[in-house]
């Protein structure tokens, strides 16, 4: 979700606005961000699996307030001043949801407790606020179709997690919770690919080279 660029250019937007792109010596946050969120995704897709026998997520909530959460959104905000639209929208917002969701299994939220127990309500709540999701990341796609192949696929498959999560809410079939882990564990593995693909293109004499591939 990260672009470089040494050089200053000059951008026009529709409505007539220049605006400059400067040389920034700000690292590049990608990587960092890329490796939050796909941790945070990984841990929570195994548990949606149902691996080892774990059917309930709670113990992501730590880790999606301060890896997916907290990294994810300090490293939107440092693709601001780099220049990279794309990537400071999509990690904020990305952080924004990893908190977000936490904040829901937290107890002191008393978010949970508002739900009346044995209540298909909180489950068509839950649904709605994973298809507002879904649509986020359909929005993602479009930009990146002329970025890199490996976001595209990323973002896509991120949408198949999406859905197949929104569904097992809305329908209670636990079958579409497991398929929503197993997109989420292929949606971190091709995270990580990507993380550690921008790391080694900030090395000076990487060990090797991994294409993220552009589409034209």
């Amino acid at each position: 979700m990260s672009e470089k660029g040494t050089e200053e250019h000059i951008n026009v937007v529709p409505n007539g606005v220049q605006y400059v792109r400067v040389p920034s010596k700000i690292a590049n946050p990608g990587p960092a961000g890329i490796f939050a969120f796909a941790s945070t995704t990984f841990i929570l897709s195994m548990f949606n699996a149902n691996v080892r026998g774990i059917e309930h997520p709670h113990v992501v909530v730590g880790m999606a307030i301060f890896a997916g959460g907290l990294v994810q959104f300090c490293a939107g905000m440092w693709e601001f001043p780099r220049g990279n639209l794309f990537g400071a929208t999509a990690f904020s917002s990305y952080g924004a949801f990893w908190m977000s969701y936490a904040t829901i299994f937290l107890p002191s939220s008393g978010i949970l407790a508002a739900y009346p127990s044995g209540s298909r309500e909180l489950s068509n709540a839950l649904g709605i606020y994973l298809v507002t999701w879904l649509m986020v990341t359909i929005l993602f796609i479009i930009p990146c179709l002329r970025r890199s192949i490996s976001f595209v696929v990323l973002l896509t498959t991120l949408a198949f997690a999406f859905t197949m999560l929104a569904t097992a809410e809305f329908t209670g079939k636990h079958v579409f919770q497991k398929a929503g882990g197993a997109f989420g564990i292929a949606t971190a593995l091709i995270a990580y690919y990507i993380g550690l693909s921008e790391l080694l293109e900030g090395e000076d004499r990487p060990i090797v080279r991994l294409p993220r591939g552009i589409l034209v």
